[in-house]
C-alpha cells in the first residue's frame, strides 16, 4: 500500500516535475532562454501594457483625445531612453541583478536595499494587474452576465501561473510562444490597417486636431493643458515597468548573455513603442470612446472590424483572447524577476536566507510561492479592479529607474579616466536620470492622493522590515564572531592537554572503532567549537573522525559551470582544513563533501553510505542557540541540524545537537 509521503512525491512530480541534476554540465544550457524566448517571456510585461497603459492614458485625457498624438509620441521616445539605458547596465552588469545590484554597488547597499523593496512591490503588481487585465480583455468579449466570473478567473489563472513556474522558466514560457506572435500580428495588422485605411483622411484628421489643441488652450489655458497631458502621461507610465527585466533576468539568459540581453531589449523596445504609438494613433483616427464594459482596445477592434460579419467577428476573438493570454504571459516578469530579486536580497541578509535556496526543479520555489501568496492578496483586496490597480502601479519602478540611471552617471564619472568613450555614455545614463526622476516626482504627486499612498506605505513597511533583519543578521555575526579565534588554534602543530586532553593514536584506520561524524558548514568557529567540545565531552573515547560538508546549491552560485565547481572545491577544502587539523593530533580523519540542492537529503545519503563503512558510528553537528528562542529566529534561520537529526532519528542514527551559544 503507498504511504503518504509516496503519493505526495509522485503528485508532485506530475504537477512539478522531475528533479534536474545539478551537476549536469547541459542543464544551464537546458534551462536557459534564447533572446526570442527572453523576448516572449521577460518583454512580455512591457508590451502586453498597451493592453492597458495607452487606454488609461486616453481615459486621463478627459475628452480631449487630440491630444493622444502627443502623449503616445512621448511614451515611444520615453521607451528608447530607458531601454538605451538599460543596455549599458546589462554590459557593466552581465551577471545580472538590474536595479537592486545597481544601486548597491554604485551607490550603497542602503539605497539598492530600497530600489529592491520597490521592484518587488512592483513584481508583485505587475502579476496582479496583469492577470486582472487580461480577465478583463478576454470578458469584454461576453456580456455584461458574465462579468461575476471575471475575477475568480483571474484567481484560477494566478494559480495555474504558480505552478508553471514552480515547473520551471522554460517550462513556462515555451507553450505561450503561440499567443505571444499572435498579440504581436494582430495588433500590428490592426495598427496598419488604421493608418492605411485613413491616409486618404490625414489632412481632415490633422485640421481637427488642432482646433482641438486651440479649444484645449482656449478652455484651460497652457498650464491646464500641461496639466492633461503630464495626467495622462503618468497613467500610462505602467508601459515601462517590463524594460527593467530584462537586466535582472540575464542568468536566464543563454550564452553569451550581454549580447542576448542586448538583443532581447532591442526586440522589445521596437515592438513597444510602435504599439504603443500606433495603438494611440489608431484610437484617434477611428475615434473610440471609453465603455464601461469593454476594453478600450476591445471597443477599437469593434469599430476597426465591426463591418467584416463573421470574419471580422472572429478576428475580434482571436484578438481579444491573445490580449488575455499575452497579459498572462506578462505576470512571468513577476515570477521570473520577482524570485530573483528577493534571492540576492536574501543572499546579502536583508530576507531569509531561504528565499535564496532552489528547489529540485533549480527554481526558488519559497520565492514564487510568496510572489504568488502576495499577489493573491492583493487581487482579493482590490478584487482585481484594473483602474485602481493601475494607480498603485509604476511608483516603484520610477523610483528604481532614478537610483539605477543614478549610480550609473557616477560610475561613469568615476571611471573617466580610464573609458575613453564616457561622456557619451554618461549621456545616456544622464537622460535617462533626469526623464525617469522627472517621471517620478510627475507620477507620484498625481497618483498619490488617489490610491498611490498605499503602494508608498507598503514599500516603507517593506523596508522596514528588511531593516530590522539586517539588524538580526548583523548581530548574530557578531555574536559568532567570538568563536573565530578558535579557528587560530587549528594552526598549532599540537594543542596544550589543558586545551585539549588527547594523546596521539597515529593514523590508523579502524573500521569497528567508535568513529564521530561531523556535520559541518564550512571551515568557521562553530564547526571548530563543536569539534572541541565532543572530544572533551567524551573523553578522548573515538578513534576516528569524519566530516562531512554538503555545499548548498542556491541562486547565488547557480549561475554557471564555473560557479558550480568552485562550490565543490570550497567544500572539499572545508573538510580538508578539518582533516589536517585532526591528523596534527595523531588522529584519523577523512573528509567527505558534496553539494546539492536539498542539503538534508543529500547529507541522509552520505551518512548511509559513511555507516556502511564505519560500524559503530555517532553523528554531531552544532546548534546555534540564542539568547531569546523566538519564532523570527526559526524564519531567518534555516535549522538545517535540526532537520537533519529529524530524518535521522526516523531511520535509528545516533544523532547529536552540541549547542553553540550565542
Amino acid at each position: 500500500m503507498p504511504t503518504k509521503t509516496s503519493f505526495l512525491n509522485n503528485f508532485k512530480r506530475i504537477v512539478i516535475g522531475d528533479a534536474r541534476d545539478p551537476h549536469d554540465k547541459d542543464v544551464f544550457h537546458d534551462i536557459s532562454l534564447i533572446a526570442f524566448l527572453a523576448w516572449v517571456g521577460l518583454g512580455a510585461d512591457g508590451i502586453s501594457s498597451s493592453c492597458y497603459g495607452p487606454e488609461e492614458a486616453f481615459r486621463a485625457l478627459s475628452g480631449h483625445s487630440s491630444l493622444s498624438i502627443f502623449v503616445g509620441l512621448a511614451s515611444a521616445i520615453t521607451v528608447f531612453v530607458i531601454a538605451s539605458s538599460y543596455s549599458q547596465i546589462i554590459e557593466l552588469f552581465p551577471s545580472g541583478g538590474g536595479g537592486y545590484l545597481v544601486a548597491s554597488k554604485l551607490l550603497s547597499p542602503n539605497l539598492g536595499m530600497v530600489s529592491g523593496c520597490a521592484l518587488l512591490v512592483d513584481y508583485v503588481l505587475t502579476i496582479t494587474l496583469s492577470i486582472a487585465s487580461g480577465a478583463d480583455a478576454l470578458f469584454s468579449f461576453f456580456g455584461p452576465a458574465w462579468q461575476p466570473l471575471k475575477f475568480w478567473f483571474a484567481v484560477f489563472g494566478l494559480i495555474l501561473l504558480t505552478l508553471m513556474n514552480m515547473r520551471g522558466v522554460k517550462e513556462s514560457v515555451i507553450p505561450l510562444v503561440p499567443i505571444f506572435l499572435v498579440f504581436i500580428v494582430s495588433h500590428a495588422a490592426i495598427i496598419i490597417y488604421a493608418l492605411s485605411s485613413h491616409f486618404m483622411e490625414f489632412s481632415v484628421i490633422k485640421t481637427r486636431v488642432m482646433t482641438d489643441i486651440h479649444q484645449t488652450h482656449t478652455e484651460l489655458g497652457w498650464l491646464g493643458m500641461f496639466w492633461i497631458l503630464m495626467k495622462a502621461y503618468s497613467m500610462s507610465a505602467g508601459t515601462y515597468t517590463g524594460i527593467e527585466a530584462v537586466s535582472n533576468g540575464l542568468p536566464i539568459l543563454r550564452e553569451p548573455r550581454v549580447e542576448t540581453g542586448k538583443r532581447t531589449m532591442t526586440y522589445m523596445a521596437v515592438s513597444l513603442a510602435s504599439i504603443v504609438l500606433g495603438l494611440m494613433t489608431a484610437y484617434l483616427l477611428f475615434d473610440v470612446h471609453p465603455d464601461p464594459d469593454k476594453t478600450l482596445n476591445a471597443v477599437l477592434f469593434e469599430k476597426a472590424l465591426g463591418g467584416f460579419g463573421p470574419l471580422g467577428t472572429g478576428i475580434i476573438f482571436i484578438t481579444l483572447i491573445s490580449e488575455a493570454t499575452l497579459l498572462f504571459v506578462a505576470a512571468q516578469a513577476g515570477f521570473l524577476d520577482g524570485p530573483r530579486v528577493l534571492a540576492n536580497m536574501a543572499q546579502d541578509r536583508w530576507f531569509p536566507t531561504r528565499f535564496s535556496m532552489l528547489s529540485d526543479r533549480l527554481v526558488t520555489q519559497n520565492g514564487i510561492l510568496l510572489m504568488g501568496f502576495a499577489s493573491g492578496l492583493l487581487m482579493f483586496y482590490t478584487h482585481g479592479v484594473v483602474s485602481f490597480l493601475v494607480v498603485l502601479y509604476s511608483i516603484n519602478v520610477f523610483l528604481t529607474f532614478t537610483l539605477s540611471q543614478l549610480g550609473m552617471v557616477k560610475h561613469w564619472w568615476n571611471v573617466r579616466a580610464e573609458t575613453p568613450n564616457w561622456k557619451k555614455k554618461a549621456l545616456i545614463n544622464g537622460i535617462g536620470l533626469l526623464m525617469t526622476l522627472f517621471i517620478l516626482i510627475s507620477v507620484t504627486i498625481i497618483k498619490f492622493f488617489e490610491g498611490g499612498w498605499l503602494t508608498i506605505v507598503i514599500t516603507g513597511s517593506l523596508v522596514a522590515i528588511a531593516l530590522r533583519i539586517k539588524s538580526h543578521y548583523n548581530r548574530a555575526y557578531g555574536l559568532l564572531q567570538k568563536f573565530q579565534s578558535l579557528v587560530d588554534v587549528t594552526q598549532i602543530e599540537k594543542l596544550h592537554p589543558k586545551e585539549i586532553d588527547v594523546a596521539g593514536q597515529g593514523f590508523t584506520c579502524d573500521l569497528r572503532s567508535r568513529t564521530a561524524v561531523f556535520l559541518v558548514n564550512g571551515f568557521n568557529g562553530q564547526g571548530v567549537h563543536t569539534l572541541l567540545q565532543v572530544i572533551k565531552m567524551f573523553d578522548n573515547s573515538f578513534r576516528n573522525y569524519i566530516f562531512l560538508h554538503v555545499g548548498m546549491i542556491d541562486a547565488g552560485n547557480f549561475k554557471g559551470v564555473s560557479e558550480v565547481q568552485g562550490l565543490e572545491q570550497h567544500s572539499r577544502e572545508a573538510v580538508q582544513k578539518y582533516v589536517n587539523f585532526m591528523n596534527k593530533q595523531g588522529y584519523y580523519a577523512e573528509g567527505v563533501s558534496a553539494i546539492a540542492v536539498d542539503v538534508v537529503e543529500e547529507t541522509m545519503t552520505l551518512a548511509n553510505r559513511i555507516r556502511e563503512r564505519f560500524t559503530n558510528t555517532t553523528f554531531f553537528s552544532g546548534q546555534l542557540v540564542f539568547p531569546e528562542d523566538s519564532f523570527v529566529n526559526q524564519l531567518l534561520h534555516n535549522n538545517i541540524a535540526s532537520a537533519v537529526q529529524r530524518n535521522f532519528f526516523l531511520e535509528g542514527i545516533p544523532f547529536i545537537l552540541m549547542p553553540v551559544i550565542v
